[in-house]
């Protein structure tokens, strides 16, 4: 079950986003995610904003993501690539898993197709897992944008609309 964040659960979900660190740490990404991100100020806009979910299992989150309605600041320009096309979108942020539950990703990206018009999403270079996951739910490489927080990121757009 994917729901929208509530403040009770962010102990929960910050714990989520440690075992990613650890995760992409040891899977020769140790760059993307610094110690402290995301915050916890940061994860508190996302749920002012109503854009922070989680994937819940028997009553157990073991799983959080964001999903930005709209247009996002860090995609205004593309470079090396294009987009795939204009038009509305949501993008997916920060997406984690408890390493335990299996299908985390699979649950966002059903919920995200329901939810958006069209989808984008972006990760670091050395994240060759998330570039995996991404191009194996229909997701194209388009090319290279600047997240505001600073860096490169690599983008993605759902290759194909929802009918």
């Amino acid at each position: 079950m994917v729901r929208l964040a509530k403040p009770g659960d962010l102990p929960r979900i910050l714990e989520l986003y440690a075992i990613a660190r650890a995760y992409m740490a040891r899977s020769g990404n140790p760059n993307q995610w610094p110690e402290t991100y995301p915050g916890q100020e940061l994860l508190e806009g996302d749920m002012e904003r109503a854009s922070l979910y989680v994937v819940e299992r028997g009553g157990m989150v073991c799983g959080a993501f964001v999903l930005a309605l709209g247009e996002d600041a860090g995609y205004a320009v593309i470079r090396d690539g294009a987009w795939l096309r204009d038009g509305p979108y949501g993008t997916i942020h920060r997406l984690a898993g408890d390493g335990v539950h299996r299908g985390i990703f699979e649950e966002c990206m059903d919920f995200c197709r329901k939810s958006a018009p069209d989808l984008r999403a972006d990760t670091h270079a050395d994240n060759r897992i998330m570039q995996h996951l991404l191009e194996k739910h229909g997701f194209v490489y388009c090319g290279i944008v600047n997240p505001p927080d600073g860096g490169e990121r690599m983008a993605y757009q759902l290759a194909e609309l929802k009918n």
